[in-house]
């Protein structure tokens, strides 16, 4: 019964999410959001979407009912959304910011920064532009800040699993040039095999550095 529950409420989840899109009351709808802010090692990727609400078909929508959170998705269940979700959106955009940026700028501003970028690629006069939890300034077009966007808002959510996806894929072809690390399992999180490969092995060229994470405690970084 309890999974019968669970395959309704993902069935429905992408219909809620863009009736909460069609309440902002504009055509024009950009979601942004990133991957990789929380992990010891990667890039971090920021993408956007914008949906033209106007001109999204019954057969979009359908294809999109088990939109959500990436993160509540399987690996399997985000690569099949992927494509999907490239057909329905107007536009999308993803943008990426290195190790060394990272380390170099800050990892806030470099979040900001990709945001940012990302919806300037895909905002149209009109667009009404939403991002997952915080503002991204300075921005021209409208925008709005929703909490828990990625459960909130399709195109949010939308942009969710593109950044996601993207990252992860990047993450697992590390893994061939650097598999001491195991890329290709965490994605560059700070899971326990990471923190021990990290013990055995160092760092790569991959690692943020600037992170003060127990992870680096043993090692000498001078």
């Amino acid at each position: 019964m309890a999974s019968t529950r669970r395959k309704s409420t993902a069935r429905l989840s992408g219909r809620r999410l863009f009736a909460f899109d069609r309440e902002i009351g504009s055509r024009f709808v950009a979601g942004a959001d990133e991957a990789g802010r929380g992990c010891l090692a990667g890039p971090l990727v920021a993408a956007a979407v914008l949906f033209d609400l106007d001109r999204l078909t019954l057969a979009d929508r359908r294809a999109l009912a088990r939109l959500n959170d990436s993160k509540q998705q399987t690996e399997a269940g985000r690569e099949e959304l992927y494509p999907l979700v490239m057909r329905a959106c107007a536009r999308t955009a993803v943008v990426s910011r290195c190790v060394r940026a990272i380390d170099g700028r800050g990892l806030h501003v470099s979040n900001l920064d990709a945001l940012r970028a990302a919806l300037r690629r895909v905002a149209v006069p009109g667009t009404v532009c939403l991002v997952d939890g915080f503002r991204v300034p300075p921005f021209e077009h409208e925008q709005r800040a929703v909490v828990d966007g990625d459960a909130r808002s399709a195109a949010i959510a939308a942009a969710s699993v593109l950044a996601k996806v993207t990252r992860d894929r990047y993450m697992r072809r590390a893994a061939e040039r650097h598999p001491e690390w195991g890329f290709d399992g965490h994605v560059g999180y700070s899971t326990p095999e990471h923190r021990a490969a990290i013990a055995t092995h160092g760092v790569s060229p991959l690692h943020r550095l600037s992170f003060n994470s127990t992870a680096y405690a043993q090692l000498s970084l001078g």
